[in-house]
């Protein structure tokens, strides 16, 4: 017999079946712990706080209550500033926790004498059978043999579920209804995916192992207490260890900066762009990354990741040029050579300051605009993408050829930078590029964009675009610079606002 999942219609059906299934079990909750038991609730993966789904109107139409295969992260905690959820692929341990713990939950709310031990046959395979499409985004297996593996799972795991095999003597329960399974822990609450930060803030065993299971208690007995010891490093190790490979998860733990410590530089010819997980791609199940093993990860499960801030970009620059740990500061040390910053304009009028913090003798710094394409080995003003203007004599710079500007500037000075672009081009009414036509790259646990630079194209798609202009101000006093700024790349960037701080030291910048 064909037990798969078949069309569309069933599947939505086997949806709305999850949801009464929620509707159904609602309870009293946990007053004491905050807890709504009996409701679809969510761990937020970095504060630790519960929620429940309805909390952010996040679609519950396919999950069940006590259910710990997800990832999420609250509005407060995600850098985007809104909520991250993600199911993930549960395995039989998972399925068959959730399974009790709904099952018990119904018994204590609905029934006169609540049960903890549940037959395999009436209870728990056909909860399973009933709802699997809310307990997993694995397939329905077309072989009947999955029930057997049921029971082996639970009589295998019995740090997390009871296993009772045969009545009680002189009991009425009939012979058939057995084995009959329980949760070994009945405190419900303590039920919930298991992430590494929690196991790291604590140092006793978590309330869910990384498969959804309940801590076995305490041993007892010559050096059990070093023998838990050991149990729990090694899980939290393993845990770590599988946490580090996954970029679900290292892509939403990044540094206060934003940005991966080791990452791939643009160069060669080629850009790399920070990937994170897309919420709102079609099929978010589909990150399930397991299943791309071998394979071209879909870039339309991805988005570019743009931190908040605009910071220097770590990426975009030479890798000579160093970096503060805050990304405000760059420092040159020997020869020409550029970063850009983290975001870009396109479209109406932006202005950013920058105040050289140290500038020897027989030192010079260029700053200024620079387009994606400028030559970030190359000073700035050297191509036809950038645009500079140089402390030592104010000279200002385009594509290599220099112009009398105003005197120079030197440590201590605070310079401006101006410019206005307009909004009818075609660049400015065109939304920003999603990268999900591009190739995905894994690096160091991180998924970046990979697109490739065609320089010569673009020089020739260069257009002089008119009304623009850029204005440099020297310590708040204004000095016109010139009119007519090629706008036809889509970002225009350079060093950002914020930046409070440029060293030159032994050398340019």
């Amino acid at each position: 017999m064909d037990t798969e999942s078949s069309n569309g219609k069933e599947g939505t059906e086997t949806a709305g079946e999850g949801s009464e299934a929620a509707d159904a079990l609602i309870g009293s909750g946990d007053e004491e712990s905050g807890r709504q038991l009996g409701d679809v609730e969510l761990q937020c993966a970095l504060c630790m706080k519960w929620f429940t789904a309805d909390t952010f109107a996040i679609d519950t139409a396919t999950c069940l209550p006590f259910m710990t295969n997800y990832v999420f992260h609250c509005n407060v905690c995600h850098h985007s500033g809104n909520t991250y959820f993600l199911r993930k692929q549960a395995n039989l341990k998972e399925m068959c926790l959730t399974a009790l713990a709904n099952l018990t939950w119904r018994s204590r709310t609905q029934d006169e004498h609540p049960k903890t031990m549940f037959s395999k046959d009436k209870d728990i395979i056909p909860f399973i059978d009933k709802f699997w499409e809310c307990m997993t985004t694995r397939q329905r297996p077309g072989k009947l043999t999955w029930p057997n593996n049921i029971v082996k799972t639970m009589s295998k795991e019995r740090d997390v579920f009871l296993v009772k095999e045969h009545p009680d003597p002189g009991s009425k329960d009939l012979e058939e209804e057995f084995p009959k399974f329980g949760l070994l822990d009945q405190d419900l609450g303590t039920i919930g995916p298991s992430y590494d930060t929690q196991k790291q803030s604590t140092g006793t065993p978590t309330a869910g192992g990384l498969n959804g299971a309940l801590a076995p208690g305490p041993g007892k007995g010559r050096g059990a207490k070093r023998k838990q010891q050991q149990q729990q490093e090694g899980a939290a190790a393993g845990a770590a260890k599988r946490t580090r490979s996954d970029p679900l998860f290292s892509a939403q733990r990044l540094p206060p900066h934003g940005y991966p410590l080791e990452h791939p530089f643009n160069k060669d010819g080629y850009r790399y762009i920070l990937a994170e997980p897309d919420p709102h791609a079609p099929d978010p199940e589909k990150l399930e990354l397991d299943c791309w093993a071998g394979k071209p990860i879909p870039g339309d499960l991805y988005r570019s990741c743009l931190y908040e801030k605009v910071l220097l970009a770590l990426h975009d620059r030479a890798p000579q040029l160093k970096i503060s740990d805050d990304r405000l500061t760059v420092t040159g040390e020997k020869g020409y050579s550029m970063v850009r910053a983290s975001h870009g304009v396109r479209k109406g009028a932006w202005f950013f300051e920058v105040t050289v913090d140290e500038m020897p003798a027989e030192t010079a710094a260029r700053l200024g605009w620079s387009q994606p394409l400028g030559n970030l080995q190359a000073p700035l003003g050297y191509d036809k993408f950038s645009y500079s203007w140089r402390s030592k004599k104010g000279t200002r710079f385009h594509q290599s050829i220099g112009k009398h500007y105003s005197s120079g500037y030197g440590q201590g000075d605070t310079l401006g930078f101006f410019i206005e672009l307009p909004d009818g081009t075609e660049t400015a009414r065109s939304l920003p590029d999603t990268y999900k036509d591009k190739a995905l790259i894994k690096f160091k646990s991180y998924l970046y964009f990979e697109e490739k630079d065609y320089v010569d194209k673009a020089e020739k798609a260069l257009k002089a675009t008119s009304p623009s202009r850029m204005i440099f101000y020297k310590n708040g006093a204004s000095i016109p610079l010139v009119n007519n700024v090629p706008a036809s790349i889509p970002l225009v960037n350079n060093v950002p606002a914020s930046i409070p701080l440029v060293k030159c030291i032994n050398g340019f910048i």
